[in-house]
């Protein structure tokens, strides 16, 4: 099993918002960075741990813990020409962007960047890192099981 942490705004689409759709899953979509797209569509197994991040707010931090439930497929917002997300370099035979779906184990407390930062097993952490902007990053398991001790 990998872990990941994925961050999105809560103001667009936060852990409450996962936990009131059908089923507690829903779709990742609207990642447009190829680095964090490669992470979902050639890494991400069904069953992979999710550390749900609260970024973009007054509090950024870590507010729940979501599984992977279906592999890459690709992002409608891609073909849809009223998003914001909208790719017309994009085809449906040549998908650019995809997401996968993810499910809510559980909401937590909020673990935040700051705590994050007091803590040396943290420390090689890409979202810790000066000048990381990647909405999704893989966790090692030692920090993993470390963040799972703190939540």
């Amino acid at each position: 099993m990998n872990y990941w942490l994925m961050k999105s705004e809560p103001g667009v689409f936060g852990v409450d918002d996962l936990a009131k759709s059908p089923g507690k899953t829903a779709a990742w979509w609207g990642v447009r960075n190829y680095q964090a797209r490669n992470f979902m569509r050639d890494q991400m197994l069904v069953g992979d741990r999710v550390f749900f991040y609260h970024s973009s707010c007054p509090e950024p931090g870590i507010a729940g813990i979501a599984k992977v439930s279906k592999l890459a497929y690709p992002d409608e917002t891609q073909f849809d020409h009223k998003s914001e997300y909208f790719d017309p370099k994009a085809s449906r035979d040549a998908p650019r962007w995809f997401n996968v779906d993810v499910t809510l184990v559980r909401k937590t407390r909020l673990l935040s960047l700051p705590e994050m930062h007091k803590h040396a097993e943290l420390a090689s952490m890409r979202v810790l890192q000066r000048g990381n902007r990647l909405s999704i990053t893989p966790v090692e398991p030692h920090e993993a099981e470390f963040i799972l001790k703190l939540l």
